[in-house]
């Protein structure tokens, strides 16, 4: 898929690896780029950067009501990038209700499924067009002291399945996304060496440009991968140890 004056709309696009694709779609030559962001507002120094090509919406991916809104206003999309996710650091019987569970679910699951469904008919407009679903390791292996993440992620990576036959017969392609470990917020508590946000970014540019499937796009996603296949059992064990509390490293 040719990115040059293409269309993209990134949720969560505000900061992280979010705002790096908003850039480095602009480097690629996109004709336009939706920041999706809670506050519009938080996106404004990407607005100014854009000289004209960045507009920011407000969309919250667990609201309904501001999707349709999105796809309203955003009639020209060809790339959608469902980067908007929600970890709550709590375990799944020890968090004190199912509140947290259900927003991880409700934004990491659902919301990406909700744009896609919104934004699809938008989509086959276009001669090619693509969907980018931001996963994680937590999506090919059950961390349980990522509590209700990880189970979404996992559910997210067979909606992406799913959609991407769905979707075949318009030529809208389906990525997910495995990410490891990169330093954003999100993985403020992971120790070792992790990706920039930049080199996600890059990757997942280069994941559409190829129609790629599924893609890893760091050292802690192959290792994961290699390790899962090497000793299922194994890897469950190490994770397990992220229950007992203690540092979570990338292993470089």
């Amino acid at each position: 898929m040719e990115l040059k004056q293409s269309v993209a709309l990134v949720t969560g696009g505000n900061r992280g690896i979010g705002e790096a694709f908003v850039r480095a779609f602009l480097a690629a030559g996109a004709e336009r780029v939706y920041v999706g962001a809670r506050d519009p507002a938080n996106a404004q120094h990407l607005v100014d950067e854009g000289g004209g090509r960045v507009v920011a919406i407000q969309l919250d991916v667990s609201k309904p009501e501001q999707i349709e809104a999105a796809a309203k206003q955003c009639q020209d999309v060809s790339i959608v990038v469902n980067n908007a996710g929600q970890f709550t650091m709590q375990t799944l019987l020890t968090a004190p209700d199912l509140s947290g569970a259900r927003e991880e679910m409700e934004v990491n699951y659902f919301g990406p499924l909700a744009m896609s469904r919104a934004f699809a008919p938008i989509l086959a407009r276009h001669a090619e067009s693509a969907i980018v679903n931001v996963l994680s390791a937590g999506g090919i292996v059950a961390v349980p002291g990522m509590g209700g993440y990880s189970p979404s992620k996992f559910a997210a990576r067979a909606m992406s399945t799913c959609l991407r036959a769905e979707l075949a017969p318009q030529n809208t392609s389906v990525t997910a996304l495995i990410v490891g470990s990169v330093d954003t917020r999100m993985a403020s508590h992971v120790q070792g060496a992790k990706e920039t946000p930049d080199s996600v970014a890059q990757i997942g540019l280069k994941a559409i440009r190829r129609g790629s499937d599924e893609v890893d796009t760091d050292y802690m996603a192959v290792e994961v991968r290699a390790h899962l296949a090497r000793d299922p059992k194994g890897q469950e064990l190490q994770m397990r140890r992220s229950l007992s509390g203690g540092p979570v490293s990338t292993g470089r």
